[in-house]
């Protein structure tokens, strides 16, 4: 069995009005949504390798500072093993751009719509434990 491993990121964004935004890329092959992510380099951390994996593909500059760490693990093809482990962020920064190539589009999704703006149930997964953890005793907590 062929092991892979990714790391990512659930990139939130607020406007002026407060209204809340999550960063998802749309893949050219197959057109699914999901969020940013990419494979480890070698020497790399699971936060090194998110970071600059939201960085290619989109452009945006971020810091991861939540202790949010959720983890998926699915069979891409068959004899391949491959766990994502996602990070909840913030940015203020508005503008981005995707990567050449891979990505067709890179967008600001309205958080309310997230969920069924994504393709694969292992992101509405993740997706779900981070507005979990955006929460406490069920109140929004600002990002």
């Amino acid at each position: 069995m062929q092991y892979e491993k990714s790391c990512g990121a659930l990139v939130l964004r607020r406007d002026e009005d407060g209204k809340a935004y999550i960063l998802m890329i749309r893949h050219k092959a197959g057109g699914h949504r999901s969020f940013p992510k990419g494979h480890m380099e070698r020497g790399e951390t699971e936060y090194m390798t998110a970071v600059r994996e939201v960085f290619e593909e989109t452009a945006v500059q971020i810091r991861i500072d939540s202790d949010f760490r959720e983890t998926v693990h699915y069979h891409p093809l068959p004899g391949v093993s491959k766990e994502v482990v996602y990070f909840l962020t913030e940015t203020t920064q508005k503008d981005i751009h995707p990567r050449q190539g891979e990505i067709a589009q890179v967008e600001w999704v309205p958080l309310s719509e997230a969920e069924q703006s994504l393709t694969h149930e292992n992101d509405k997964t993740v997706l779900r434990a981070a507005l979990k953890k955006l929460k406490v005793d069920g109140v929004p907590v600002n990002f």
